[in-house]
């Protein structure tokens, strides 16, 4: 006879479990403590099983005739429920251990080796601070756009739209990561592109114009800051480097400074890609070298700290703001002063340029390989760069 929830509710506990039928293999168990238990009676394989399926009243009389009838299909589809369960478990406890966190830590730790230490360290700073606090624990399988969209919206709620896009396409990168390893079948943070805010228009680095070099010079010359800072200056501006670069060379980097091809090689550890720069030294530089010798400054850097460690990343820029260009041009914006003038020149390939001013090239054996076949003619080129400033230096004492 078929179960009802008035039987059910009736069944008293016996001194020992006890099973009634309510048809198709649906048994429900009472324990001696009371419990009701559901349970499919079925035979798979030509064995003799059962499965579980919740407890009353908690699962209603419906809900386990509705439970019964799935597994019922399963066992005409020729699958065994108790093992589609222990599969779907299986799923769930996968997906779980793959939460968006662990996918983006395991993506970093692979990438790491590309990247230079410090960015490395940012990278995982934003994404510690941003996303892993809203997103980091949802499976990285069940993640959808409007969560990630939910989560970079409040980075452009407090103003960072830039850093709201590039916090975007490092989602991205890590479901490719995913999407790679199988654990995500593909990459929800495109699908929301068109959502994300307009990009605030770039503030480039302010370049000083090609005609004020001269008057640069001559400011430069008549109210020098001290010593240290105005070598700083000048070999960072031959050299094309960015202001860490300079802020961070050690004398061990520097070859053959009394030869005819001396050479200042950045170690990869030191670039934002991760791969090693050659900068040829001009004579200009090398002579710039030698006075910041006879300074006798201590420890290994060329431009040490006051007390210790490096010159302060703002000392330059401070030298500039003291000449009179605050607001008006950067260290960093004499590397857009010096393209703009090579390219100009018509004398150099675009490629010995972006080489020299070690921009990204995604293909880091092409770098390498660059590295080294252009150096001859960038060493033409930095010497063509350093007496064309050695002429706008004689303009400024004519001045």
């Amino acid at each position: 006879m078929a179960l009802s929830d008035t039987k059910l509710r009736s069944l008293k506990p016996r001194e020992k479990t006890y099973k009634l039928a309510d048809g198709g293999g649906l048994i429900i168990a009472v324990s001696p403590k009371g419990r009701k238990t559901w349970k499919l009676a079925y035979r798979f394989a030509g064995k003799q099983k059962e499965l579980t399926g919740g407890t009353y009243p908690s699962v209603g009389l419906a809900a386990a005739r509705t439970w019964r009838d799935k597994a019922k299909a399963q066992l005409s589809e020729g699958i065994d429920p108790s093992e589609a369960r222990k599969q779907a478990r299986r799923q769930i406890e996968l997906e779980d251990a793959n939460s968006f966190e662990q996918v983006a830590r395991e993506w970093h730790e692979s990438r790491k080796p590309r990247w230079s230490e410090r960015y490395a360290w940012i990278t995982l700073r934003r994404l510690e601070a941003d996303i892993f606090p809203e997103i980091g624990d949802v499976p990285i399988s069940k993640l959808a756009s409007r969560q990630i969209l939910a989560a970079v919206r409040k980075v452009e709620d407090r103003g960072s739209i830039e850093m709201a896009k590039r916090l975007n396409s490092i989602v991205g990168e890590v479901f490719q990561y995913a999407v790679a390893l199988q654990l995500a079948e593909r990459d929800p943070s495109k699908d929301h592109l068109g959502a994300l805010r307009k990009r605030i228009p770039v503030q480039h680095h302010k370049a000083l114009p090609q005609r004020e070099l001269p008057q640069f010079f001559e400011r430069l010359h008549a109210d020098p800051p001290e010593p240290m800072t105005t070598i700083a200056l000048l070999f960072t501006i031959y050299t094309m480097v960015r202001t860490n670069e300079t802020r961070f060379a050690v004398w061990s980097e520097l070859e053959n400074l009394d030869g005819k091809k001396p050479l200042w090689r950045i170690p990869a550890k030191r670039m934002k890609m991760r791969y090693e720069h050659l900068v040829p030294l001009t004579p200009t530089v090398v002579a710039l070298l030698k006075e910041l010798r006879a300074l006798r400054l201590p420890g290994p850097h060329l431009f040490p700290g006051l007390r210790k460690g490096v010159m302060s990343e703002n000392t330059m820029l401070f030298a500039l703001y003291r000449l009179g260009y605050k607001g008006k041009a950067t260290v960093h914006g004499f590397r857009g002063l010096a393209s703009t003038v090579l390219n100009e020149s018509g004398k150099f390939q675009s490629d010995w340029i972006e080489r020299q001013l070690a921009h990204d090239e995604r293909n880091q054996v092409r770098a390498a390989y660059n590295s080294a076949q252009y150096l001859p003619k960038r060493r033409e080129m930095l010497e063509w760069w350093a007496q064309y400033l050695d002429n706008r230096r004689a303009e400024a004492a004519l001045l």
